[in-house]
């Protein structure tokens, strides 16, 4: 086979309908796009997880005097010394507790003030109000069920808490995020192999004449096929090559200049940019292939050879 007359095929083919190859790139490069976008995001949300889950804790809040007269749980009265000793030694026998810290109300008034100094409410707080409580640190974050089974209800225990619930609220939000855009980029697929299809089948129709001569000169089936899938996969690398590039300047404007994400979101440990770098070969081959086999099965039904 010759190269020179299968390059010089593709480029008539592409500029003979350079409309609908224009609409192919633009399909695939942001369905691709998407594509790499909510890899990314997969990634961000359990490198998110992993991140925070290491640091949340599982708080037992233990009874004061306001709690034995206003709460129904701490209707036996405030927590005894007797009782704060048998739990932390119940807490250090669990085999789930990685580390156990005790917070008295003093501490937890001090840090109070810390946080929310400035709160109208915290000048008439007395540290008496406020409650102990002993955070716990678990081995695996998941097993938060054990720690709330032993010690809820218990006496002197107000509520046991675990912070992780708060953050599965937002993972479960970016989740969604994140299979929004899976389904965009599904959509946006579907329409990018519609237009191949068709891009494909017009110019198979547009040069049914010369591949007829190929076939009585005696031309192989691949021959013909080959320049047909050269154009929709160099179409596709293109496209690939643009969402690459869209990827690339979505990182640099959001998180690095911009938008400035990593400065102003100090909370979250952004995904850098060696990990963005390693989706980027994947963008390319399906960019390559997807349009290429697409191309080749799109033939086999409208190139009849």
């Amino acid at each position: 086979m010759r190269a020179q007359f299968v390059l010089s095929e593709i480029g008539v083919g592409l500029r003979r309908n350079l409309t609908m190859t224009f609409a192919v790139i633009v399909s695939v490069a942001l369905s691709l796009a998407l594509f790499g976008g909510s890899l990314l995001m997969r990634d961000q949300v359990s490198t998110m997880k992993g991140y925070w889950y290491d640091k949340v804790n599982v708080s037992i809040f233990l009874c004061n005097k306001a709690d034995a007269e206003q709460d129904p749980k701490c209707a036996k009265g405030a927590v005894t010394n007797e009782q704060k000793d048998q739990i932390l030694g119940d807490l250090k026998k669990m085999p789930v507790v990685d580390k156990v810290v005790h917070e008295s109300a003093d501490e937890a008034y001090k840090h109070y003030k810390e946080q929310f100094g400035d709160s109208p409410l915290s000048s008439s707080l007395t540290p008496d109000q406020m409650q102990e409580s002993f955070r716990i640190k678990l081995k695996d974050p998941e097993k938060y069920q054990v720690v709330a089974t032993a010690f809820s209800g218990r006496d002197g225990v107000q509520a046991v808490q675990d912070q992780k619930g708060y953050l599965d609220n937002l993972f479960g939000l970016l989740n969604g995020m994140n299979w929004a855009a899976v389904a965009v980029m599904a959509l946006m697929l579907v329409v990018a192999l519609m237009l191949i299809v068709n891009t494909v089948r017009v110019s198979a129709f547009s040069r049914r004449r010369e591949t007829g001569i190929m076939r009585l000169v005696g031309a192989s089936s691949f021959y013909i096929q080959m320049p047909f899938i050269m154009e929709a996969a160099v179409a596709g690398l293109i496209g690939g090559g643009l969402a690459c590039g869209m990827l690339l300047v979505g990182r640099y404007f959001m998180i690095d200049h911009g938008l400035e994400l990593s400065e102003k979101i100090n909370l979250i440990n952004f995904l850098g940019w060696d990990a963005v770098l390693a989706k980027l070969p994947l963008v390319l081959a399906i960019g390559l292939l997807m349009p290429a086999l697409a191309a080749f099965f799109a033939l086999r039904k409208y190139l009849k050879v």
